[in-house]
């Protein structure tokens, strides 16, 4: 059936082709040949237009034939006007060079506005790198990892463990894309950095919750992220340096940019390599926090080739290697590695209105931590894991007047492989390969006031042997122009699982597991129970907001949504006998690897965002709630089951000329939840077997009772950072940037940890200013 309405649409969008004509093309940057993303193309004659894509391309029709006014607007750009001729039944490609600056009588339609207004985007941050270098960032340079910490929903755990949790969701649960390649661990030990250069990155889509039918095999969130195609035209770059690490990016042609003929094809490339040395720099310039230096060190390297073709279709070829060090002998050493290479092009016949994209790549995680024994001084490798991941898709697109219809195919395979040693010495491993494929089918129906964005995915997981069909809806009604309310949900579903324990005071360790089908029959849920119909981890998502645009400057979003997470797969903490034949009478719960368990997450969330030429303003504040069923008798909040966080940003140019910018940001959040300790006992090991004297055996080890799980509150979590910029011109294409931030401005002693055995209390990081520079070419 949904095959035969496919084929309906698309006859009828040829026919609709046939009658009328479209307006199609790219919008470029003059000075560079890179896309211009989310621009506004207007139809005066018409009243009507499109916004630019990811990749620059805009397409307006089916349209009468006639001659028409094109206005495109773009707030970093000098407005544009030219006069198209448009045939009946033709596709006309109309490409866009735009001159960079400012213009102060912009049409009333934004582009921003339109695509509120055309568009439902739930739960949906799209970050720019205009958005994320206002963010202040340690070290003086901009980095998604710290912008991301101010999204609505975000909940971290600090400034050292570099994971975060969405509305929710556990960071397995959280898909990361880049250009199209699965990443398994975006972010770096020390929570300041991710594996993104900002200086690459053209757009960040963050979705978290409620998310389309284009995206599946995760259940909480979807970070989508894209990056440029480099200069055609010119080499370019930035060098820069810091106390916490050095920058270098480079962009620039292989086949140049014609000034006489923009119509030719180019090849250019992007390269960027940033390492840390914080190290080593941190036992000079901060060795009040430690004097033997803070641990953390790493390296990413990313490149990329991009060859396009004059109407608009290009094809991408690019590789990364990123690798994190944590050697912190007082706790843990943990090493992670990670490299990849793939390609992906969109395609625009000249004689058809559909898009074409498509993706390949290949990717290998590694993760292994040697954990450090206080009392006997030894350390060993207790846990390791890694995924190999190949992943493949095709998308297609079609625009009937303001609707449009996506549909596409993905097939992903990994391999992982996990080893790790519980609390009580049961050694849990695993070696698993498992296949999923993947297909979608999505239509926006736009009706002026009504925006109607229905959806459906269907997910067969070929190791489990489960198929899980997703529906998909999101609804957005335009009150009026300023007032918008909106709606979406879905069903999710994934085969991937955590390799973390809870227990652990300080978490580094992000490992994977394929889901295993060595589940237990029967669920035990809060109101007894069930039979397990299949072996996959699933949620349902529900969100309901609105937005309202206050004035020019001013907008406000607010959000509430529920996420039952209505099957989850975890660590089985209750295991004390192997599975095996001579336990055939013990209980699942106690013998199993793992534990199916039940959740939710619940909350709302509001942000406020006032933007002007000069002043720019993001508030968020989030109230949430976490619980997990244990699987057995007990429910449980999660170690990111934060009720409180606020998150405030602003930006300030203290001149028209934006040569100096003031940045700040403050954070609160309330109390995490923890395990305490309830009390010691020697761990005497019965090497007498049963006529060991227990009264008079004596071990240096000591084993830790546990109090209820996470039934403990830290205190609350609160930092101010501020920096300082000033910008000096060299020439049109050179400039220099001098920096000073301060991170925790007044130290404030947030809790990191407390020693189990010790009771020391670990705090995150104290103050720490930092001087850099960069210049940009």
């Amino acid at each position: 059936m949904r095959n035969f309405l496919i084929v309906v649409m698309v006859f009828l969008s040829a026919i609709a082709v046939a009658q009328k004509g479209t307006i199609r093309g790219t919008i470029f940057d003059k000075s560079s040949g890179e896309p211009v993303i989310f621009t506004n193309v207007y139809v005066e004659e018409l009243e009507t237009g499109a916004s630019s894509d990811v990749n620059g391309v805009y397409q307006i029709g089916p349209i009468p034939a006639g001659t028409y006014t094109l206005v495109v607007s773009n707030v970093e750009y000098e407005t544009y006007k030219t006069t198209v001729e448009l045939e009946k039944g033709k596709i006309k490609i109309e490409n866009i060079y735009l001159s960079q600056g400012q213009e102060l009588n912009q049409l009333d339609v934004s582009a921003e506005k339109q695509n509120a207004r055309n568009n439902v985007n739930p739960s949906t941050i799209k970050a720019t790198k205009k958005e994320i270098s206002a963010v202040v960032s340690t070290g003086g340079e901009p980095d998604l990892a710290t912008y991301f910490q101010t999204v609505p929903g975000v909940v971290t755990t600090g400034d050292q463990g570099g994971q975060m949790y969405i509305r929710g969701g556990s960071p397995v649960q959280n898909k990361v894309l880049l250009d199209g390649m699965i990443i398994y661990n975006p972010f770096h030990s020390i929570g300041f950095f991710s594996v993104f250069d900002t200086e690459l990155i053209k757009n960040a889509d963050i979705y978290t919750g409620g998310f389309g039918s284009e995206y599946g095999g995760r259940i909480s969130s979807v970070m989508d992220v894209s990056t440029i195609d480099g200069n055609k035209k010119r080499l370019a770059g930035k060098v820069s340096v810091n106390p916490f690490g050095a920058k270098l990016t480079l962009e620039g042609p292989l086949k140049k940019l014609k000034e006489d003929d923009l119509n030719s094809g180019t090849i250019s490339y992007v390269f960027s390599a940033k390492t840390s040395y914080l190290e080593q720099t941190s036992k000079l310039l901060y060795s009040y926090v430690d004097t033997a230096g803070l641990p953390f060190n790493y390296t990413d390297v990313f490149g990329k080739i991009t060859f396009s073709n004059p109407n608009g279709s290009k094809f991408n070829v690019f590789g990364y290697n990123f690798r994190d060090k944590v050697k912190w002998q007082a706790l843990s050493n943990l090493n992670w590695n990670s490299y990849g290479l793939g390609s992906n092009f969109v395609l625009l016949p000249t004689g058809s209105p559909v898009q074409i994209a498509g993706k390949l790549g290949y990717s290998n995680y590694q993760i292994a931590m040697s954990e450090y024994d206080a009392l006997t001084g030894e350390s060993d490798t207790t846990r390791t894991s890694g995924v190999n991941n190949f992943n493949l898709g095709f998308d297609f697109k079609y625009f009937i007047r303001e609707d449009v219809i996506k549909y596409g195919i993905e097939v992903s395979g990994f391999a992982t492989n996990f080893s790790y040693i519980n609390s009580v010495g049961r050694t849990i491993e695993q070696d698993a390969n498992t296949t999923e494929i993947g297909a979608y089918f999505d239509y926006k129906i736009n009706r002026g006031l009504l925006v109607i964005n229905p959806g459906f995915r269907a997910q067969y997981y070929a190791s489990l042997g489960n198929f899980s069909p997703e529906p998909r809806l999101g609804i957005k009604y335009n009150v009026n122009e300023n007032f918008r309310i909106k709606a979406a949900g879905g069903v999710y579903s994934q085969n991937l699982i955590a390799a973390n324990s809870d227990r652990d005071v300080v978490n580094l360790f992000y490992g994977f597991i394929a889901g295993p089908d060595n589940l237990q029959d029967q669920i035990i849920t809060p109101n007894g129970e069930k039979d397990r119909k299949h072996s996959l981890q699933k949620a349902t998502h529900a969100i309901a907001g609105f937005e309202h645009d206050l004035g020019k400057h001013v907008s406000i979003n607010v959000e509430g949504y529920y996420k039952w997470f209505n099957q989850l797969t975890n660590i089985n903490r209750n295991k004390i006998y192997s599975d095996n034949s001579d336990n055939l009478d013990k209980p699942d719960v106690l013998k199993k690897d793992f534990i199916i368990e039940t959740g939710s997450a619940k909350g709302v969330d509001a942000v406020l965002k006032y933007s002007t030429d000069r002043l720019y303003i993001w508030f968020v504040y989030s109230l949430g709630k976490v619980d997990r069923w244990n699987g057995v008798d007990t429910t449980y909040a999660p170690i990111f089951d934060r009720r409180h966080n606020i998150n405030f940003v602003g930006t300030y140019f203290l001149d028209k000329d934006h040569k100096w910018e003031v940045d700040l940001r403050w954070n609160f959040g309330s109390g995490l939840p923890f395990t305490q300790t309830g009390g010691y006992y020697h761990n005497i090991d019965f090497t007498s077997g049963i006529g060991t004297d227990v009264t008079t055996s004596n071990t240096n080890e000591l084993g830790l009772i546990f109090s209820d799980l996470n039934s403990g509150r830290l205190p609350t979590y609160h930092r101010l950072d501020f920096s300082i910029k000033r910008t000096i011109e060299i020439n049109d294409h050179s400039k220099m940037e001098i920096n000073a931030s301060v991170t925790n401005a007044y130290s404030r002693k947030n809790i990191f940890y407390v020693d189990r055995v010790t009771s020391e209390k670990v705090y995150q990081l104290p103050i720490l200013p930092s001087l850099g520079f960069n210049w940009r070419f």
